[in-house]
């Protein structure tokens, strides 16, 4: 069982920073391509970012980019997303998702191909 397990969000106003940790349990995470995705409620589940298997390529929503980054350690099962300058159209519920891949340098940026997903953590942002 693959368990995915957001953290860091939080009330911020806008033009702070924050970052967010996925932690995955229960599989071998060099294994796992993972994405960031973002919900408000009443519109369709957003990509915000992903990052290959050997976090040597990465993805990024033309609305996040240059704002946004993605990084993963494998020694701690872990991808981060640091997000800075945050806008009030950045408040959402930020999940992150994995799917095992054969392939160390392709990463996923449609969302049914993910197959585990987190519970999601709340970011705020207040103009």
């Amino acid at each position: 069982q693959v368990t995915l397990v957001e953290s860091g969000g939080g009330l911020v106003q806008a033009g702070d920073s924050l970052r967010l940790s996925c932690e995955v349990s229960g599989g071998t995470f060099s294994m796992y391509a993972v994405g960031w995705f973002r919900q408000v409620p009443g519109i369709e589940r957003e990509f915000v970012a992903s990052i290959s298997r050997s976090g040597i390529s990465t993805r990024y929503s033309d609305s996040v980019k240059g704002r946004f980054t993605i990084s993963r350690d494998n020694a701690k099962d872990t991808v981060y997303l640091q997000m800075d300058n945050l806008g009030s159209g950045d408040t959402a519920v930020y999940l992150c998702a994995a799917v095992a891949s054969q392939y160390r340098e392709i990463d996923y940026f449609i969302r049914q191909h993910y197959v585990y997903w987190g519970q999601g953590t709340q970011v705020t942002v207040s103009s």
